[in-house]
């Protein structure tokens, strides 16, 4: 099995890699097209990001700077909205529902590093699905942490490390982010 198998697949895997690298490469010219496009340009996205990420709904913006690690597992429901200097490190399968917008410079992790300092220097990591429902709002700042999922209409403060799902309608804020009461 290759590595990019084995990362497909959920498994720890190797990410010094001639294959890997080879796409993270095809992500940076991809990314790199988008982050220089003129500030007048038509279109929410560069072709060549487009084209390379999983799934791209109707109407979606994604702000430049914007960086990606692959691209192919980043899946947009219709109008997601990323503001400007958001990262995403899509070693696995990334989910974004409908109407979902991103603060500036929000950061999304789905790769795992291994704990073991040896295993680390032979690159091991281990790629965990990040999914994300319809309607949040993640606040400027945030960092989602690999393998969470956020519930459909949560809203995620600035500033706030997630390291476990978000329910539901629910609000979170803090490092780590933890469920605060909304005062109307």
């Amino acid at each position: 099995m290759s590595e990019r198998e084995k990362m497909q697949s959920g498994q720890w895997y190797c990410c010094l890699d001639s294959e890997l690298d080879a796409l993270r490469a095809q992500a940076r010219r991809a990314v790199h097209a988008h982050n220089t496009c003129p500030p007048d340009t038509r279109g929410a996205m560069a072709p060549e990001l487009h084209a390379l990420l999983g799934h791209v709904g109707e109407a979606c913006f994604l702000e430049a700077p914007f960086h990606c690690a692959y691209g192919m597992n980043i899946h947009l429901g219709n109008r997601v909205y990323f503001n400007a200097g958001c990262v995403v490190l899509d070693t696995a399968p990334m989910r974004i529902g409908d109407d979902t917008m991103f603060g500036p410079n929000v950061q999304v992790y789905c790769a795992h590093h291994a704990k073991d300092p040896a295993d680390r220097a032979k690159g091991l990591e281990i790629g965990l699905p990040v999914t994300i429902g319809r309607h949040v709002w993640v606040g400027g700042g945030a960092i989602l942490l690999p393998g969470i999922t956020v519930g459909d209409n949560a809203t995620i403060g600035a500033g706030s490390v997630v390291t476990k799902d978000v329910q539901p309608g629910e609000t979170v804020a803090g490092n780590p982010a933890r469920p605060i009461r909304s005062h109307p």
